[in-house]
């Protein structure tokens, strides 16, 4: 595949380089695969070895990918600094996940989400939460990163964002397929390295540009002059976008249950730390990806806002960080390109790796209970491959009209999350939930989510979010109460669980409520 139509010769080959490099990365770090590979553990949870530094870096690079990058610029082209709460709000929520979720999930030794579903609760919970989950990464998560990543190619080198997302699904399986987990988290260490060097220096040269080269503090300085309402933290009510971003919830409503959701029970995103060595090494690892998410929004949403200013004609929003690139003096170019393919098959990486993980552990194994671990994890190279197939089938009829692609996955997931939510911490801090409490919480959030999106359509989507976690929250309670006590709990008692945090860790967590209520104080 040529990538020569608005790629130079040297962009082009930097980034063919980068590309062979990551491969022969991820080979060499696999090279002991063909031995353990036969075990499951070594495949979906890279032998439970992964330092802080991987869990960290991996955890940043499963998150930012095409969605974040490129439909989080076009959020930041349409709306302005107030997309970055899902950024900035993250940093704590994954400080909390790592003092309160974490120990019990790493207590109670599972390998995926619906595992601990089945010990808290029974197999209806985790075979309907496995099916669901499935479902969501497969023509939610998979399709979206296909599709921007496609059309940043496109936008980019010139190529058909067909091919280019024909590209993307075999360079991730590439590199992820044969070496699992393992294969996936050390590499992510150089694709966050990248992602980072290349968002940073896009900013500087937009900023730079914005003030016609007189330097980075000038261009952010006409930035805030000219469009000051596109650094409002906090939408008002006659903002045109407070739908998306309605005031005040982003701190104390609905973005808290989106993203604990997402960082808390999303198993993509928590496999990282199912793997770590023990639990401080885990929980030194959210802090560190918790201190990346801060730096975020520097790299995903600011060039989006500077884009109003250098290409204020785009047909749609999220054209803004691929026409950014235009910027890049040569070289430079196929770096940062680098950069964001290197997001995005890492995410797809990540995807895939998790639906084969919960497929194969949570679905298979139930049927074909006495195979071998090397068919198992054949199994979920085969699982890993049929969804990257389907979600090529999908993407195009699914995403292809969306404008704002960001804010369509978090609309989407947002009928659903407050179930999940309402599960999982009814599950592990309230011992009389029961599993039909468990499951009319799960169906709940979507019957009530609809009926509210027709009932009361003018409600901001997060403040329905919030009303549905509340909703169900109080159906688990009644249903739970109105049922018999679990008498298939083979959880960890919390009793037995240590919420205790080291030191460090607890001046990590100090620093990053310090510099939040800061930037919202100048942002106000």
């Amino acid at each position: 595949m040529e990538f020569t139509n608005k790629l130079g010769t040297l962009d082009s080959t930097i980034f063919v380089v980068y590309v062979i490099g990551l491969l022969c990365l991820a080979l060499w770090i696999s090279r002991n695969e063909k031995k353990e590979g036969a075990n499951t553990e070594d495949y979906f949870l890279a032998s439970k070895s992964l330092p802080w530094w991987a869990i960290g870096a991996s955890l940043i690079a499963a998150n930012i990918s095409a969605e974040q990058i490129i439909g989080m610029s076009g959020s930041g082209y349409a709306i302005g600094l107030a997309i970055a709460s899902y950024e900035w709000m993250a940093a704590i929520t994954l400080i909390i996940v790592g003092k309160y979720m974490l120990p019990i999930f790493l207590e109670n030794k599972i390998f995926t989400m619906p595992q601990y579903l089945e010990q808290r609760f029974d197999s209806k919970v985790k075979t309907t939460m496995s099916i669901f989950w499935l479902a969501v990464y497969t023509f939610v998560n998979l399709t979206a990163v296909l599709w921007l990543g496609g059309l940043a190619i496109e936008t980019v080198a010139g190529v058909d964002a067909m091919f280019g997302m024909i590209f993307l699904a075999v360079f991730s399986v590439a590199y992820s397929l044969y070496g699992g987990l393992k294969a996936v988290a050390f590499t992510d260490i150089l694709q966050v390295v990248l992602l980072v060097f290349g968002g940073l220096l896009l900013s500087y040269l937009a900023l730079d540009a914005v003030a016609d080269g007189q330097g980075v503090l000038a261009g952010f300085g006409i930035l805030t002059d000219q469009m000051p309402e596109h650094f409002d933290m906090i939408l008002s009510p006659e903002n045109e976008h407070y739908m998306s971003l309605p005031g005040l919830s982003v701190l104390i409503g609905g973005m808290w249950v989106m993203n604990f959701s997402y960082w808390g029970f999303n198993q993509y995103i928590i496999q990282r730390a199912l793997a770590a060595k023990d639990l401080k090494e885990a929980q030194k690892g959210i802090a560190f990806a918790a201190y990346l998410k801060l730096l975020m929004p520097l790299i995903v949403v600011l060039p989006g806002i500077a884009a109003v200013v250098l290409y204020p004609t785009l047909t749609t929003p999220d054209q803004a960080y691929p026409s950014m690139m235009a910027l890049m003096p040569a070289g430079i170019k196929g770096l940062v390109f680098a950069a964001l393919v290197a997001a995005i098959v890492s995410s797809l990486a990540s995807m895939t790796n998790s639906i084969s993980t919960i497929f194969t552990m949570d679905l298979y194994t139930r049927h074909k209970p006495n195979e071998s671990q090397r068919h198992y994890v054949h199994i979920g190279r085969i699982a890993a491959l049929v969804s990257l197939c389907i979600a090529l089938i999908v993407a195009k009829p699914l995403l292809g009209e969306s404008k704002q692609a960001f804010q369509y996955i978090q609309e989407f997931t947002g009928v659903f999350t407050p179930g999940i939510v309402v599960i999982f911490v009814m599950g592990m801090f309230w011992k009389r939930a029961t599993s039909a409490g468990a499951l009319s919480a799960a169906f709940g959030s979507a019957i009530f989510s609809f009926a509210l999106k027709f009932a009361w359509p003018e409600l901001p989507f997060m403040d329905r979010v919030g009303l549905v976690f509340l909703l169900c929250l109080g159906l688990c309670y009644v249903v739970s109460m109105l049922g018999k006590p679990n008498t298939t709990d083979r959880s960890v008692d919390l009793d037995k669980v240590s919420f205790e945090t080291t030191s460090s860790f607890n001046l990590a967590a100090a620093g990053v409520i310090v510099i939040l209520t800061a930037l919202y104080a100048t942002w106000w």
